[in-house]
């Protein structure tokens, strides 16, 4: 049994303890803590104001990755190491906040993959979703459940749970993309699986461009049945998204707190595109600074096009094209821009909101 000094020191210092609780009366109850913990038991009022917090309590914080900054990193990676042999060559964003967790957010992963001309990442497949937002390069293409798509700078693709994929640079120069993947929510629910194709690449079943000729223009095959949460449009060219933001910028004024922002949807289902993490493009016109907003789900955002800055908290970060950065849950954050600019967007809010606990405040953010 420990001494009672040791036990006061250990109950003042539980940040967690329930502020009723008589600190005082705490070492002769330790007998009976003991040998509750013997039988695998614990004492809530000891722990529970850690569990359940006032407000959301993150553990990532703001964060930025310029990619002028980190690219040379993957660079020198394709110096290192091979496609084939690192299976995918990919440089974790690691949240200050989490370090060695690979998390960029409490529940979602981000790294920047990179494929040279000629390589092949190889075929496989998992639990955890994907998605692809191009940074660079052309001509390289990701090939998923027996279809094939080529990948633009700034085209979103979707790599649904359990489906082959496999990706191959048939151009002059390197292409990289932005991997987002839902594996840390896959993984709390210890659900996860993951099979890899016994060749290099899967063999391709439809012709490229058969599921936007189903799904890509509001029309879809009367008699197709799509039982899957995750949209059977799987690329989404950022022509496409960039000119329907400037049409919606035509006729409607900017939203206060977001200006002008467009959700990728499912066209099956009019919901989010993928059924564990939301995605969707932002306009902020030039000179244009947004309202403090914040909300439960920690985002991720990547810039497109233009320049400008983000008050996340207390911090400032300037911005520009390719650059990452990270809001945390419930951290109020407002954005300006300089010249028209663009960002895409991926949080857990869709997951928040099946669960009925995601909430915003467009008040004043404080």
């Amino acid at each position: 049994m420990k001494s009672d000094s040791s036990v006061r020191n250990d109950a003042g210092a539980l940040a967690g303890i329930v502020p009723g609780v008589n600190l005082a009366a705490e070492p002769g109850r330790m007998d009976f803590y003991e040998r509750a913990r013997g039988r695998h038991l614990a004492p809530l009022w000891r722990v529970l104001h850690g569990l359940v917090t006032d407000r959301p309590a993150p553990r990532c914080v703001p964060a930025i990755w310029r990619y002028a900054e980190i690219r040379p990193y993957l660079m020198e990676a394709c110096k290192l190491i091979s496609a084939e042999e690192a299976e995918r060559r990919v440089m974790v964003l690691e949240n200050p906040g989490l370090p060695g967790e690979s998390r960029v957010t409490q529940s979602l992963f981000a790294g920047l993959q990179i494929i040279l001309p000629g390589e092949i990442a190889p075929a496989h497949k998992h639990t955890a979703s994907a998605l692809r937002f191009i940074i660079e390069g052309h001509k390289a293409y990701t090939a998923v459940a027996g279809e094939r798509t080529m990948m633009e700078p700034g085209d979103f693709v979707i790599t649904p749970s359990m489906s082959w994929h496999d990706h191959g640079n048939e151009g002059d120069a390197p292409m990289v993309w932005l991997d987002g993947l839902d594996m840390h929510i896959v993984n709390l629910m210890c659900a996860s699986f993951r099979e890899s194709y016994p060749g290099k690449v899967q063999p391709l079943a439809r012709p490229e461009g058969a599921a936007m000729a189903e799904a890509g223009h509001n029309l879809l095959p009367v008699d197709a049945k799509y039982p899957a949460q995750t949209s059977p449009l799987f690329s989404y060219p950022y022509r496409r998204t960039r000119d329907a933001l400037d049409q919606l910028a035509r006729f409607r004024g900017a939203d206060p707190w977001h200006a002008y922002k467009m959700k990728y949807i499912n066209p099956v289902s009019g919901g989010w595109a993928m059924p564990t993490m939301s995605t969707w493009m932002q306009l902020i016109p030039d000179g244009y600074k947004t309202a403090p907003y914040r909300s439960t789900d920690s985002a991720v955002f990547t810039v497109v096009e233009g320049r400008g800055s983000s008050k996340i908290g207390a911090q400032t970060f300037d911005w520009g094209p390719h650059d990452i950065f990270v809001v945390p849950s419930w951290v109020a954050h407002e954005h300006s821009a300089v010249g028209d600019a663009v960002i895409f967007v991926y949080s857990d809010r869709v997951v928040q909101e099946k669960l009925d606990f995601w909430r915003e405040d467009k008040s004043n953010a404080a």
